[in-house]
């Protein structure tokens, strides 16, 4: 999903298709010619289901942050409240608003019309709006300000409820989900839903909207202290 630079992949591969034919008929080859067609290959091996499942990588480092944020008010540590608003700023407006709308526009329509993992999609679509009511409470708790005894609880109990909902949903969705998704659309129309991914994102987030977040989630992990992955290795 994320090499694009410019708003539509359409226009591009159509550009390279058209320069195969122009190239076939008059026998040119080169260096450069080989490598735009490398390029159209690779944007046409990202799929759906690989580009929602790199934006859970995203979300899995969020939870992760949830984790260390809630720990911090379990052994109440002194509290960064800026690192969980931001973070929670990010789920709002890079999962829900985006990541989530498009599983919601693109897929589980798709799976309702062919009536294919109903009762799953059924579950999926409550545990989205269920994450949103929390969001909305994490944000609000998360401002600048002390917090009274019933909110540091009030918090806890938010983020390990969304915690211990997410990693189950976005895992069920990888491995039951995204691997359906492709046995019910068309090649066609899979490899337009693509597309659509790509203009979406960059209407919303512009160049590199991915690599954006990744950069603020990183910031927020260093910030915390969790950033180097060396120190969740167990000593054995």
């Amino acid at each position: 999903m994320k090499t694009i630079n410019q708003a539509s992949n359409s226009s591009r591969r159509n550009f390279i298709e058209t320069s195969i034919k122009v190239a076939v008929g008059v026998g040119i080859t080169g260096v450069g010619f080989a490598s735009a067609c490398n390029q159209l290959n690779v944007e046409q091996n990202i799929s759906p289901p690989e580009d929602l499942m790199q934006e859970h990588g995203l979300l899995n480092r969020i939870l992760l942050i949830y984790d260390t944020c809630k720990m911090q008010l379990i052994n109440k540590q002194s509290f960064q409240n800026d690192a969980l608003l931001n973070s929670a700023q990010i789920i709002r407006s890079f999962v829900e608003d985006y990541h989530e709308k498009q599983e919601e526009d693109y897929l589980f329509p798709r799976f309702e019309k062919a009536n294919q993992l109903t009762d799953l999609v059924q579950v999926l679509r409550q545990q989205h709006k269920v994450g949103r009511i929390i969001t909305d409470q994490i944000m609000q708790l998360s401002k600048p300000k002390t917090l009274s005894d019933s909110e540091n609880q009030k918090l806890i109990q938010l983020l390990t409820g969304f915690n211990n909902m997410y990693r189950p949903h976005e895992a069920r969705e990888d491995t039951v989900l995204f691997p359906a998704f492709r046995k019910i659309v068309s090649t066609n129309e899979y490899d337009s839903i693509g597309e659509e991914f790509e203009d979406n994102e960059y209407k919303l987030f512009g160049k590199d909207g991915f690599k954006t977040m990744v950069e603020k989630v990183t910031g927020i992990e260093m910030q915390l202290g969790i950033y180097k992955l060396a120190q969740f290795t167990p000593i054995v």
